[in-house]
């Protein structure tokens, strides 16, 4: 159940709630509150980013919608079956998933985009209670070290257990599979560090993956 994976009242994290209390102030019409995983509640596909975008995911409600880094995920998503839509514009499109749930390491908008070591960790239990729910032999896209590193944690395992690279494949303790990425981010793709072709070949590898 979604409850046993998510709090939209958590104000556990101060540093946290102040802030979203300040941008609601600027922003009335913003979401600003922690952001509910979206999906598929019976997915075998976990995506897991970061934390939600200031104009993004914080604005719309949703992951990954509303900013830049959406654009890629989505597409991606669309094209190889999980999205019924190209494009994830606001809660009201239509848009449905299929056997996928997107969901990040830190649930509200961290100051600067970068949430703190502690404000990982307090957060870390809603994480590890939605991976529970996954059925047996799930995929879990981590998109960059911090989610990586994020799902490590959640299974009790060390950093070293399994260090973060693009493209790379770890198999979990309970026999699902981890699979990492750069984060599909404006900053990554202007500098070429992720392209299209590249989240392509790693959407490629979990579709193998989830047909085994």
């Amino acid at each position: 159940m979604l409850q046993n994976y998510f709090n939209l009242e958590c104000k556990e994290c101060s540093r946290l709630a102040a802030f979203l209390s300040e941008v609601k102030q600027k922003h009335p019409s913003y979401h600003a509150l922690p952001v509910a995983p979206f999906g598929d509640p019976n997915a075998r596909f976990l995506v897991v980013g970061l934390a939600p975008g200031m104009h993004g995911a914080n604005a719309s409600g949703r992951p990954f919608t509303g900013d830049y880094a959406g654009l890629l995920l989505y597409q991606a998503l669309y094209d190889f079956g999980f999205s019924n839509q190209l494009q994830s514009t606001g809660l009201q499109d239509g848009l449905q998933l299929h056997d996928c749930r997107i969901t990040n390491a830190v649930k509200c908008l961290p100051p600067q985009n970068k949430p703190t070591g502690d404000e990982i960790k307090q957060c870390n239990r809603y994480l590890t209670a939605e991976i529970k729910t996954l059925p047996d032999k799930s995929v879990i896209l981590a998109l960059g070290n911090i989610a990586h590193q994020a799902v490590l944690r959640a299974y009790g395992l060390k950093a070293n257990a399994a260090p973060f690279g693009h493209h790379k494949i770890f198999v979990l303790p309970d026999g699902k599979h981890l699979v990492s990425s750069y984060h599909c981010s404006r900053y990554n793709v202007q500098t070429k560090r992720l392209s299209m072709e590249m989240l392509a070949e790693v959407f490629v590898t979990i579709k193998n993956l989830l047909a085994d």
